[in-house]
């Protein structure tokens, strides 16, 4: 089968530019529920005109319903979910359970893809979605191509990995730091991508989690997925027309066009890199600088006059954008060439290896020489991607009607359905009744930019009376504007009956042993263990068994490795068990265990939490991210016991890129902190088996709060960093007694919306 090219569409603009230039495919959001909500995405009107597009040139369209959905979002989710059925796009990229469930009740022609936001990094998590009904699974970015290979192999499942653009520093689903700490969630698409900041280290003010744009070139063709995806729903219409032929050129045999990779580079380009393909790669971090450099065309040979003087490899013009490295600069310094000669004498452009003097603007930074010079944008790579589109209207999806017309002497009437519209006038005997009837088939048929298609009309004109055209148009206009149409679903399935909850119970959650000693076992309910490969039987045998539950974490990039050690605590009569991630659910036994699921299952809403329970979950955990509103919103209502996380050192990121500055060859293993700081904030970088996560130097607590709530279990996570027993036993006393730490991290719980 052909492999589809999956290019982005933040706007109707990108989405044509995307056509015209190759792709197979093309994704795009709406309004709400986008992972990029800052894009300008599609109506409902440019939905249907553009699918209809697509379709009509045999391409296909999915709509990205990609964010965490709160309980009071349902009813516009089911708008949402309306819209994309009526216009018969093709897939959901989805991330939310809930949204899982409602498509797969109530929308079962639209196809389930699960986004990158789900975290799914190896085979298991892969046949876990698969047998949940997920038709495509959407590839982390951080695999490499083995693994890729791997995941590509099951048999009926769709597989879409990213080629080409932005990457994040933390696995996508996984990422904390905006919501934690600003208030705006990546899982809601609301990003501020603090992972371009700068932050202060022992290595200097540096941006270390800034990545390079991932660029696979023509790698591409060993990837044996179903879809290879372009990312840059927040690029505009240009950019998208010059990746999509870009790779379109190498998918058809064409190879990596050098003259068509330097337009890009002109357009919207980071340093690029191959991320993980080939494996680990530390230099996919571009700690000096950040964002758009452009393409590198020399470097300064002097400053005389105010005036840069240099050799560009590459052909330069009036007007181009030109960006220059300022030493000290985390962003280059950039200007539009307004005058520029060749041996003294003023041109419009320049050819390569021409020695050219460019007037630089006034109040320019001191420019060294040697610094690298870029051409950031070209006037004739901008004229060098036109593409056509239909007139607006032309291939929308129509609903057939039937309309009928009745004449009177003194009034002309129109029915459809439900609908009516009339006129009043004075009709008179007609020359020629085909005439009038002719005019009303006419001007009835005439349905412009509307979503109705004339397919049948009666005329019921008895007498044979006049009517002027003029009167059929306006009686046209005046029916057509009354008629909609119901949803075709239009109701949220059934959620689950809200299960009888209890007084809150406390929950201890350690990846030490040692730190719980001086508990009294007796006032917990659970104490949670969160398991690493190394963790053997014996490690938890002072837990009293009946009390424990083992953790398995989110990331599992060997996920088979883990089947001797579940294997050898289910032998040892080890029973309940929570997931983080949803290759848990294909190496944990479906019968017989006591299933909770974490919060990196998020579970926002009733419709996930009741999807959890059809899966086999007896619990779920809500979201460290969520409000004090929602959350007891969802308690309340819930069909399965919930915990809140009340006090937890939170992952702000999670990473497969080490921040250790050591080669890898000359890696010492084991653990490493290392501390960052940004304004008065300190952070904590933990680099754990080829792994790195983000800490704020303050614990997440939400103590205060956590009696509103209502949850059935409240549960203190005691993880990553090194707690002594005896601070375990204060800090528990204390949240137990429902008082904040001090000087702790809210996140969100006070917020009204995330």
């Amino acid at each position: 089968m052909k492999t589809e090219l999956l290019a982005p569409a933040g706007d109707i603009e990108a989405g044509y530019a995307a056509l015209y230039y190759g792709a197979d495919a093309v994704y795009l959001g709406l309004k709400h529920f986008s992972a990029r909500a800052t894009a300008t995405n599609f109506d409902a009107a440019e939905l249907n005109n553009f699918v209809g597009y697509a379709h009509h040139l045999k391409r296909r369209v999915y709509v990205t319903i990609n964010t965490l959905v709160q309980e009071n979002e349902l009813p516009s989710l089911i708008d949402s979910l309306d819209t994309c059925s009526n216009c018969g796009v093709d897939g959901i990229i989805l991330q939310d359970l809930g949204v899982a469930r409602i498509i797969k009740s109530q929308y079962p022609e639209l196809e389930l893809h699960a986004s990158t936001q789900m975290a799914v990094h190896n085979k298991q998590g892969a046949l876990a979605l698969q047998k949940l009904g997920f038709k495509r699974v959407v590839l982390a970015r951080e695999l490499s191509l083995a693994e890729i290979k791997d995941i590509a192999s099951i048999p009926n499942l769709e597989t879409e990995a990213f080629i080409h653009g932005a990457l994040c520093y933390s696995y996508s689903g996984l990422c904390m730091f905006s919501s934690l700490e600003s208030g705006r969630s990546a899982n809601r698409g609301k990003c501020l991508y603090p992972c371009r900041s700068v932050f202060s280290g022992k290595s200097g003010d540096k941006h270390y989690f800034s990545m390079k744009d991932m660029a696979l070139q023509d790698e591409v063709r060993k990837m044996p997925v179903t879809s290879l995806k372009i990312e840059g729903r927040k690029k505009n219409a240009l950019y998208v027309a010059a990746v999509t032929d870009y790779y379109r050129n190498i998918l058809d045999g064409k190879g990596a066009i050098a003259q068509k990779e330097e337009n890009i580079k002109q357009i919207f380009s980071r340093p690029w890199c191959k991320f993980m393909l080939h494996g680990k790669d530390k230099s996919v971090v571009d700690r000096d600088f950040v964002g758009h450099r452009g393409l590198p065309i020399g470097k300064v040979l002097q400053i005389v006059n105010g005036k840069l003087i240099f050799k560009p490899n590459h052909k330069i013009a009036r007007h181009d954008g030109l960006q220059i490295d300022i030493a000290g600069q985390e962003k280059p310094f950039g200007f539009s060439i307004q005058n520029m000669s060749v041996n003294g004498r003023r041109v419009f452009e320049a050819n390569a290896k021409d020695e050219v003097s460019i007037s630089l603007p006034p109040k320019s930074p001191d420019i060294a020489k040697g610094q690298n010079i870029y051409l950031a944008s070209s006037s004739e790579v901008k004229g060098g991607y036109n593409y056509t589109h239909p007139k607006d209207g032309e291939y929308i999806r129509r609903h057939d009607i039937e309309v009928e017309v009745k004449v009177t002497s003194d009034n002309i009437s129109a029915f459809c359905g439900n609908f009516s519209a009339e006129i009043e006038g004075n009709f008179a005997k007609a020359e020629d009744a085909g005439k009038t009837n002719d005019a009303a088939t006419k001007a009835f048929n005439k349905t412009g930019d509307t979503e109705l298609s004339l397919k049948e009309l009666h005329l019921i004109n008895p007498d044979g009376l006049f009517v002027p055209a003029s009167m059929f148009n306006e009686l046209r206009r005046k029916l057509y504007a009354k008629i909609s149409f119901d949803s075709k679903h239009g109701n949220l399935p059934p959620a689950i009956k809200a299960c009888a909850h209890q007084q809150s119970k406390w929950i201890v959650r350690t990846d030490n042993a040692e730190n719980l000693a001086l508990l009294d076992f007796d006032k917990l309910a659970e104490i949670e263990f969160l398991l690493s490969r190394e963790t053997k039987v014996a490690d938890i045998s002072n837990f009293p068994k009946n009390k424990v539950r083992l953790v398995l974490p989110a990331l599992a990039r060997d996920a088979v490795a883990w089947k001797n050690s579940i294997s050898a605590f289910l032998s040892a009569g080890y029973k309940k068990w929570t997931i983080g991630n949803w290759w848990g659910l294909d190496l944990l036994p479906e019968q017989g265990i006591d299933l909770s699921f974490d919060t990196s299952l998020y579970t926002l809403n009733t419709q996930a939490i009741s999807m959890a329970k059809e899966i086999g979950a007896n619990r779920v955990c809500l979201s460290f991210e969520d409000t004090s509103n929602n959350m007891r919103t969802v308690a309340q209502e819930s069909p399965l016991p919930v915990v809140l996380p009340v006090y937890s050192d939170v992952p702000l990121f999670s990473s497969a890129v080490c921040i250790r500055d050591n080669p890898c060859s000359q890696c010492p293993k084991g653990s490493r902190w290392i501390e960052l700081h940004q304004e008065k904030t300190t952070y904590w970088a933990l680099s754990r088996n080829c792994q790195t996560f983000v800490f704020d130097d303050r614990p997440l607590c939400f103590a205060a709060e956590a009696g509103e709530v209502k949850a059935d279990f409240l549960r203190a996570d005691f993880c990553y960093k090194n707690y002594s027993a005896q601070q375990v036993l204060q800090i528990f006393e204390q949240i137990s007694a429902f008082k904040d730490v001090t000087d702790c991290a809210k996140g969100n719980i006070n917020s009204l919306v995330i």
